[in-house]
């Protein structure tokens, strides 16, 4: 497969961060790869990232139940996991919740919560915002990237269970 075809294919894989599917192809060339490998070059390519770009690519994600998902601004693969996270069935007070959280979260690390929330319920998401605010800077940035691989994963196995 092509670059501009790869990242077509791949470039959503690590949200709003086509830089990843480029660093991969660019290491695989014309090979075929299955998701186990694709899975292992993707956050390989991420962890070797500046900070910077780390950084950017965790503010690239969206909040959970946040104003993007109410405005239907979020990304396909986004949409169906927060859907199936019973995000988009929030009462008020989840709701409500969720964007104290959500501020909270933003305000003393900069950055979005990120969690891997397609196999979470509402409970578990809140539940895990109110223990990582408990952490420190270092291990959040190190937390929500763990998470985008997860997140990763998960999308690179429902690319290869579509086809």
């Amino acid at each position: 497969m092509d670059a501009t075809d790869f990242v077509a294919a791949y470039g959503g894989v690590y949200e709003h961060s086509p830089w990843v599917a480029e660093r991969v192809h660019k290491l695989l060339g014309e090979r075929q790869a299955d998701t186990d490998l694709l899975t292992h070059l993707m956050a390989d390519s991420v962890d070797n990232a500046s900070v910077e770009m780390q950084l950017e690519l965790i503010r690239a994600h969206p909040d959970l139940a946040g104003k993007a998902q109410v405005a239907g601004q979020l990304t396909l693969d986004s949409t169906e996991e927060q859907s199936r996270a019973g995000l988009d069935q929030c009462t008020t007070e989840e709701f409500e919740l969720f964007q104290t959280h959500n501020s909270a979260y933003k305000e003393k690390f900069g950055f979005p919560f990120i969690k891997a929330v397609r196999d979470s319920n509402r409970a578990e998401i809140l539940e895990a915002f109110a223990s990582r605010l408990q952490n420190d800077y270092d291990a959040e940035f190190e937390t929500a990237l763990q998470e985008i691989h997860k997140i990763a994963r998960l999308r690179l196995v429902a690319m290869e269970n579509r086809k």
